[in-house]
Parts: C-alpha cells; sequence; structure tokens
C-alpha cells in the first residue's frame, strides 16, 4: 500500500488537499479525527486545551507515534493501493507509516501564519483559537512535537496563500497524478 501523508501547520489547508483526494476516490484518515474521538471517549469538550491534553498524554503513555497507532486499524480496513494521512506532525508518525506502507510520499501545505490565524477563526471549531496567544502557543507546540521535521521533509510543497479555487485547482492536479 502507498501513503500519501499530507502535512503543514493548523489552519495551511490540509483538509482542502485531502478533499481533493477523497474527490478522486482515494481513501482519507485525518489524524486530528483520532485525538478529538479520544478527547470525546474521555467525556471532555473539544476546546484547545483539552485537545492539547490529550495530544500530550497519548504521546506520553503510549510514545511519539501514538497517534499514529491509533490510525493503523483503520489503515488496515482500507481497500486501496493508494491512502490519504491527513495531519501528520513528526517523525516519529512518519516512522509507524513507514513501516506500514510500500511507499510514502510526503505533501506539506504552507500559508503564513496571519492567513491561517485567519482561516482558522473563520471555520470555528470548537478547538479553533479564540486568540493570537492562544494560536501561537498552538505553532509552538507543533513544532515542538516534530511538525517543522515532518515539513523539511515534503516531497512536494504546495504553498497556499492564494484563493480557496486556487488550491482545489492545484490539489485536485496532485491527487489525479497519483
Amino acid at each position: 500500500m502507498k501513503l500519501v501523508i499530507i502535512t503543514g501547520m493548523p489552519g495551511a489547508g490540509k483538509s482542502e488537499v485531502a478533499s481533493a483526494y477523497q474527490n478522486v476516490g482515494k481513501p482519507v484518515i485525518v489524524m486530528g479525527d483520532s485525538v478529538r474521538d479520544e478527547v470525546q471517549r474521555q467525556g471532555l469538550q473539544a476546546n484547545p486545551e483539552n485537545t492539547r491534553q490529550v495530544m500530550l498524554e497519548l504521546r506520553n503513555q503510549k510514545g511519539p507515534g501514538a497517534i499514529a497507532k491509533l490510525c493503523l486499524q483503520e489503515l488496515s480496513e482500507k481497500d486501496s493501493d493508494i491512502v490519504v494521512i491527513e495531519g501528520c506532525r513528526s517523525i516519529d508518525e512518519i516512522d509507524v507509516f513507514d513501516d506500514y506502507a510500500s511507499q510514502l510520499t510526503i505533501v506539506c501545505i504552507h500559508s503564513s501564519p496571519s492567513t491561517r490565524f485567519a482561516r482558522l477563526r473563520k471555520r470555528a471549531r470548537d478547538d479553533a483559537p479564540p486568540d493570537w496567544s492562544t494560536f501561537r502557543e498552538r505553532d509552538l507546540r507543533e513544532i515542538s512535537v516534530g511538525l517543522g521535521g515532518v515539513i523539511a521533509l515534503a516531497d512536494k510543497m504546495i504553498v497556499n496563500e492564494g484563493s480557496i479555487e486556487e488550491l482545489r485547482r492545484i490539489s485536485t492536479e496532485l491527487a489525479e497524478a497519483q
């Protein structure tokens, strides 16, 4: 099985790129859903603090590749030559997937902090940062768990500072080429 790993900072556009793959028939696993599911399983509200705490607890208890390990069961149920993993955040998670797959392609989506903050506020998900300080803390946390290393290893880079239509066009072209 081949895996396409989509990475990038929060609000960069990973979900849009994953949707393009899904639209051309490739299954997608969203790593953040695993954390949000665990937050709910523990009876907690899915806010930035609880999501952060659960993510860190999982990594503390089960190792730095814990979130990827949570995805392996779902991955084993996919009947496809190519599966897309959205939201990989560390080299340890890459290693978990690399042990599972015959080939990995890492696609990084990049947007400036100000663009990402505006997007996160606009989408108004429960774990959206209420202010710049919370946003900045989340960015630093993501970098501290290893996201920068995954970004540095990307095979492909999409700079997402334009329109949603432009990102969708670029993403569709990429997904169709896989």
